[in-house]
């Protein structure tokens, strides 16, 4: 199977079908549904959901007690097996079905010709609009747990069921009716339980003014509570409208997010399909340790669980790329107006968790080293904020700018205007001579009065801005504020120890440099601290990203650019995000990394002007450097950091907040895994 083949990547794709129908007409219904569960497979869905009682239509109402149309069902469902045989697809359609003297509704799952279970609808609506009561009962009547169907017999029959795939171990289809859903114990959640990672409802559901709305929070919560996906489709135009009207409205969701949705109230058929992504639900319920405690709990209702296993043959010629889109910035919200909301709310976390220090320590002062670049930029706008929470001058804020060897002109001034313009009181202090007779008394080497340019050089100004803030912080009685990043402490790029890596509290290291670059742009557009500052802010982040250490011809500009070392911060915040917040192995991390920066993916940033791609030789060679610093040799940086605030779900690298691993491990098979990564598309 070709590595850009999404079922590789341990994805399914799956297909929620609004078909056209027409009422009591089980022989025009059965002939759509075999279109267009054919249409779905040529897409290479290998599951296909069709709405509740689709077979007959919802509507009929008491022509289900009329035996030519229960028996015209069963017709239509032998037409939709002999259609269906050549497809190698999990299809589940809805129909009456009348065993002994009772009519159940019910959900009837084929592969390959061969019906593969019949699960029944438990819960029966018998309120306001619905009178199912009248002429269905529920699944809790049922006393057969096989039945005769088609001239197949000992189908398994009852709501207790998971389909399985052999091809794709991590996938168990479980399935409910409509209503099912709505009740305050739905069977979808002991269906979870017992091991259902996809559950597919074959719904009706008419539509009423806001019920959208209420049926997608229902639907995305319970995706949610479940940990899983979730194929949600329903009636649409064809169903009666003697007394009710029908939006079609089709659904798919994954751990609570809306992967796809339809359009509602189409006159024609509609499809709409998504790849569920089994990792993601396995390793949250893995993760998520309270799932298995509940699992526990509820052991009694899941022992009786049946599972009925497919083979199924999967799409393997080619590529077959996904149709979902992943967020290039998945730390960023994408929506303009939900990316100002959490901006908003991101300062507010990092300013409470500040003031709450300053309150612990009594000191109403903060010390903070001002480098006129980015993450200090945001930890000073942090820090104004929090003077102004607790109603204190922002002239107590002790701000410095430690110009080195290699401080540029740009980033200089850009300290300066910055510190001036938030009120703090500002402070210039040389690091050079100190660096000069340290780098001296330690018998460092000079050629022609100019020490080396190695890592003791840098490390060096690094140490001597923090001894000197962490000095500065002694003399005030003031805590020093750290600025480094969850970006720069996830790659290890940070001074250890007396250098940016401490500080009294970080509010930046749970913050990826991907966001910051959006909270210093939400701070500038939002006109909070004046027009100089939103000036300087905007000069700050057409600045390129530099340490500032090694000096180079010239200071109007920083010469060293940190992404040439580490990669594109677009890049690894993305491959971070996978990695700390799912667990992903990085062949499947370059899978949607090529599937959102890949060639032909431009304009799939936050805006259509964002042209930058990445080939996949790209993406694995930045992989490759991410996995060896983040697992090879950064944790012990990210072991002993400073206390700070967790932000986002995205994650911490705190050992108390969110991350533990051992410091001295080694990233062996994370950097054999990059080696299956191809070179080429």
């Amino acid at each position: 199977m070709s590595y850009f083949n999404l079922y590789r990547h341990n994805f399914v794709r799956v297909a929620a079908v609004v078909p056209q129908v027409k009422v009591a007409d089980p022989v025009f219904n059965a002939q759509e549904t075999v279109r267009l569960a054919r249409e779905a497979a040529a897409q290479g869905a290998l599951l296909v959901v069709f709405p509740e009682l689709g077979l007959s239509a919802y509507t009929c109402d008491d022509l289900f007690h009329q035996r030519a149309l229960l028996n015209a069902c069963v017709g239509a469902l032998q037409t939709v097996r002999e259609g269906t045989r050549e497809l190698s697809t999990l299809i589940v359609v809805g129909m009456p079905i009348l065993i002994g003297s009772m009519l159940f509704n019910c959900a009837v799952v084929l592969a390959r010709g061969a019906i593969i279970g019949v699960v029944p609808k438990t819960y029966m609506p018998n309120y306001r609009e619905f009178y199912e009561l009248r002429q269905f009962v529920s699944a809790r009547n049922g006393h057969d747990t096989l039945i005769d169907l088609c001239g197949e017999s000992a189908i398994p029959f009852g709501p207790k069921q998971l389909f399985r795939i052999q091809e794709i171990p991590d996938f168990a289809l479980a399935i409910e009716i409509c209503e099912d859903l709505w009740t305050p114990l739905p069977p979808s959640s002991y269906a979870a339980l017992a091991g259902a990672t996809v559950i597919a409802n074959l719904s009706a559901s008419n539509a009423t003014v806001g019920k959208d709305e209420y049926r997608q929070q229902l639907i995305g919560n319970q995706s949610a509570r479940c940990i899983a996906g979730y194929v949600y489709t329903a009636a649409g135009f064809g169903e009666s409208t003697t007394d009710l009207a029908w939006d079609g409205h089709a659904l798919i969701y994954e751990n609570g997010t809306q992967l796809a949705q339809s359009k509602r109230f189409q006159y024609c058929e509609q499809i709409i399909y998504s790849e569920i992504d089994l990792d993601r639900v396995v390793l949250d319920r893995m993760r998520t340790n309270t799932f298995a405690q509940t699992a526990e709990a509820a052991s009694d209702a899941l022992w009786d669980f049946h599972t009925s296993t497919v083979s199924l043959e999967l799409p393997r010629e080619g590529a077959l790329p996904l149709s979902r889109r992943y967020d290039r910035y998945p730390f960023v919200p994408a929506d303009p107006g939900m990316r100002a909301q959490r901006c908003q709310e991101i300062f507010e976390i990092q300013v409470q968790g500040l003031v709450k220090r300053m309150s612990a320590m009594a000191t109403r002062k903060l010390v903070i080293g001002v480098s006129g670049g980015l993450d200090s930029a945001h930890a000073l706008l942090v820090c104004a904020k929090a003077m102004d929470v607790l109603g204190a001058p922002r002239s107590n804020i002790l701000a410095y700018t430690l110009p080195g060897y290699a401080t540029s002109d740009r980033t200089l001034a850009q300290a300066r205007r910055l510190m001036q313009a938030i009120g703090a009181t500002a402070s210039e202090i040389d690091i050079r001579p100190s660096c000069d007779q340290l780098l001296r008394d330690i018998g460092h080497r000079f050629v022609d009065g100019v020490p080396a340019h190695d890592t003791t050089f840098e490390n060096v100004q690094a140490g001597a801005r923090s001894q000197l803030l962490f000095r500065l912080a002694n003399q005030n009685g003031a805590p020093v504020v750290g600025t480094s990043d969850l970006s720069e402490l996830a790659l290890g790029w940070c001074t250890y120890g007396v250098g940016d890596q401490m500080a009294h509290y970080h509010v930046n290291a749970s913050v990826p440099k991907s966001l910051i670059q959006y909270l210093v742009r939400y701070a500038a557009g939002s006109g909070w601290l004046g027009a100089d500052a939103s000036s300087v802010l905007e000069d700050v982040l057409a600045t390129p990203i530099s340490p500032e250490l090694i000096p180079g011809a010239g200071h109007e500009l920083p010469e060293q650019e940190t992404e040439a070392v580490v990669g594109p911060y677009e890049l690894q915040d993305f491959n971070l995000y996978f990695t700390l917040r799912f667990g992903y192995s990085p062949t499947k991390i370059a899978f949607l990394a090529w599937s959102s920066w890949g060639e032909g993916s431009a304009g799939r940033g936050h805006g259509e002007s964002d042209l930058r791609e990445y080939s996949i030789g790209d993406i694995k060679r930045w992989l490759r450097v991410f996995a060896q610093r983040f697992f090879g040799q950064s944790q012990f940086k990210r072991s002993a950091m400073p206390n700070a605030p967790k932000v986002g779900s995205g994650g911490s690298l705190s050992p108390r907040g969110d991350y533990r691993a051992p410091s001295d491990s080694e990233a062996t098979v994370w950097l054999s895994e990059v080696d299956k990564i191809p070179d080429g598309s």
